[in-house]
C-alpha cells in the first residue's frame, strides 16, 4: 500500500497522485441542512472519486445511540468493499466543510486498526478548485474489493461511561459544536440545548485558519493546551459524533496521544430529561 505523508495530504499531493492504482479518494459531502451530498457529488467531484454516506454508510442509523452511531466492523468492510476500498489501497477522504466530516473516515480507519490508510484532503473540494483543478461528474465503478477490519480500539465510550466521569475529573470532555450551541443559545436538531456539565468548548471550525486549512502543528497544540489537553484523558463530543472526530484529529496532528470518542454525543445525552445539562460559557 501506498504511505500517505500523514493524516493531512495537500492538493499537490494529491494531484500528484491521483491516477496511482494504491490511492482511492472519498467525496463524504453532508450537512445538516442539506443539500444531500450525493447531489453535490453529482453536480461534480474529484476525479475517480467515489460517493460515501455518512447517515447511512459512516453510520449505523437505528444500530446505536444517537443520529450517527458507528457502524459495525462488518458494515464497514461491506461498504469500503463494494466502492472499491481495499486493504491495498490508501484513502484519501474530502469535503466541503473544513474536513469535519472526512474526519469521521479517517477515525474509522484509526478505530478498527488501519491507522495510517486514510488521510484528510486539507482544505477540500475548495481547495482542489482553488488550485486550478477541474471537477468531473462521471461516476466511477471500480471494482469489489477487500477490506479487513481489525479488533476496535479502545476509543469509544458511551452515555454511561460519560455519566460516570462527571464531577470525577478523571477525563477532559470537549464539546466540538459552535459556540452558541454549546451555550444553549440555539439548537436546531436535538431534544435540549445547552452542553454536557463539565465539558470544554472546543469548536472544531477554530482548528482552521482563514483558508479553510488546519492550523499549523505547533498552534493546534498550543489551542488544546490552553483548554487543558495533555493533564487527563481526552473524550470528544459533538452533535452526533461526526465533527467530534475533527477534534481528534487536531489532536493526532499536534501531537497528543490517544483521545476517545463520545458515540451518542449530544443527541443521545439530550434524549433523557433526566440527565443534567449546563448552559452558559464556562464547564
Amino acid at each position: 500500500m501506498l504511505s500517505l505523508p500523514g493524516p493531512l495530504v495537500s492538493v499537490d499531493w494529491l494531484a500528484a497522485h491521483l491516477s496511482d492504482p494504491g490511492v482511492r479518494i472519498a467525496d463524504v459531502r453532508w450537512s445538516l441542512s442539506g443539500p444531500p451530498g450525493r447531489r453535490r457529488y453529482a453536480d461534480g467531484h474529484l476525479p475517480g472519486a467515489v460517493f460515501l454516506d455518512a447517515d447511512r454508510e459512516l453510520s449505523s442509523p437505528g444500530e446505536g445511540p444517537g443520529r450517527h452511531p458507528v457502524p459495525t466492523a462488518a458494515k464497514l468492510s461491506h461498504v469500503l468493499g463494494s466502492a472499491g476500498i481495499g486493504d491495498e489501497h490508501a484513502v484519501v477522504a474530502y469535503d466541503d466543510a473544513g474536513g469535519s466530516i472526512a474526519a469521521r473516515l479517517w477515525w474509522l480507519f484509526r478505530h478498527y486498526g488501519h491507522a495510517g490508510g486514510c488521510a484528510v484532503l486539507d482544505g477540500g473540494i475548495e481547495a482542489w478548485t482553488d488550485a486550478g483543478h477541474d471537477l468531473d461528474t462521471e461516476t466511477p465503478d471500480p471494482p469489489a474489493a477487500s477490506w479487513s477490519p481489525f479488533e476496535p480500539g479502545d476509543d469509544l465510550v458511551g452515555t454511561d461511561d460519560v455519566a460516570a466521569m462527571l464531577g470525577t475529573g478523571t477525563a477532559l470532555l470537549l464539546d466540538a459544536r459552535a459556540g452558541e450551541r454549546y451555550r444553549g443559545e440555539t439548537e436546531p436538531i436535538d431534544p435540549r440545548a445547552g452542553h454536557i456539565p463539565g465539558a470544554v468548548s472546543a469548536p472544531f471550525t477554530q482548528n482552521l485558519g482563514p483558508d479553510g486549512r488546519f492550523l499549523a502543528p505547533d498552534l493546534l497544540r498550543r489551542r488544546y493546551a490552553s483548554l487543558g489537553v495533555g493533564k487527563r484523558p481526552v473524550v470528544a463530543y459533538c452533535g452526533s459524533s461526526l465533527s467530534a472526530t475533527h477534534d481528534l484529529l487536531a489532536l493526532a496532528l499536534a501531537g497528543f496521544a490517544g483521545g476517545r470518542l463520545y458515540e451518542g454525543s449530544w443527541s443521545d445525552w439530550s434524549s433523557d430529561p433526566s440527565r443534567p445539562a449546563a448552559t452558559g460559557a464556562t464547564p
